[in-house]
C-alpha cells in the first residue's frame, strides 16, 4: 500500500483553485490505487506556526526548555513523520506576491531540522529524506514560466530549493498560471492543469513505490 502526503497552504478554502487541484490528484492517485492511504494537512485552514523564540530554539537541538519549546519540537517530529511515511508527497503552492505562502513556509521551517532532515558535511549538506518523490501544483495570477515576468518568479525556484536540500530532488511541477487575466484563460488553465495531473499522478505514485 502506498502512501501520499498531500499538502494544501492557500488561505482561500473552497474557492481557492490550488486546494482544488490538490483534491484532483487525490482522486487520480486514489483510481490507480484504491487502498491508497492519504496523510492530509491543509495549512490554509489549520496553520502550522510561524517561528518564534521558543519554536527556533527548539528546533536548533538540545533538551526543551519550557513547554512551548517541547511542543514545537513535538509538531516538528510529527512533521518529519508525516513525510517519512510518505511515498508520494503533493504540495499545492499558490503564488502570493511572487513567493509561496507564508504558512507553506512555515511548514518548511519545521521540517528543515539539522540532524533530522539534512546534515552539514564537509562536502556541503546533505539530504536525509531519501527515495521521495513530489509533484507540485503551482497556482498563479499571471504567467511567470516564461516570459518578462519570469524574472519575479520567487516561488518555483525556492521549492526546487527546499525539497532538494532535504533530499527530494525528483519533483514534478504542474502550472496553472494567467488565472487572473480572463474567465476563458483561467478555465483553461485549471482544465490543462487537471489534464497534466491526471496524466502525471498515476506514473508519480509507481516510480515513488
Amino acid at each position: 500500500m502506498s502512501t501520499v502526503l498531500a499538502i494544501a497552504s492557500s488561505a482561500l478554502g473552497d474557492a481557492s483553485v490550488s486546494n482544488g487541484l490538490v483534491d484532483d490528484a487525490v482522486a487520480a492517485l486514489r483510481a490507480s490505487d484504491p487502498q491508497l492511504r492519504v496523510i492530509a494537512r491543509d495549512l490554509g485552514l489549520n496553520p502550522v506556526p510561524h517561528l518564534g523564540l521558543d519554536a527556533a530554539t527548539a528546533l536548533r537541538g538540545g533538551e526543551p526548555a519550557n513547554d512551548a519549546q517541547a511542543a514545537a519540537r513535538s509538531l516538528s517530529d510529527q512533521l518529519i513523520r508525516e513525510v517519512r511515511d510518505a511515498d508520494l508527497i503533493v504540495i499545492g503552492a499558490p503564488m502570493y506576491n511572487f513567493g509561496i505562502t507564508s504558512t507553506l513556509k512555515a511548514w518548511f521551517d519545521h521540517l528543515l531540522r539539522a540532524g533530522e532532515t539534512f546534515r552539514y558535511t564537509a562536502a556541503g549538506p546533505e539530504g536525509l529524506i531519501k527515495g521521495k518523490r513530489a509533484l507540485v501544483i503551482e497556482t498563479r495570477g499571471g504567467k511567470y514560466s516564461e516570459g518578462p515576468a519570469a524574472a519575479m518568479d520567487s516561488q518555483e525556484p525556492h521549492l526546487c530549493t527546499l525539497l532538494g536540500f532535504i533530499g527530494i530532488s525528483d519533483v514534478t511541477f504542474v502550472r496553472a498560471e494567467s488565472l487572473a487575466i480572463d474567465p476563458d484563460i483561467r478555465a483553461a488553465a485549471i482544465e490543462a492543469a487537471r489534464q497534466e495531473i491526471e496524466r502525471v499522478a498515476g506514473r508519480s505514485l509507481a516510480e515513488a513505490a
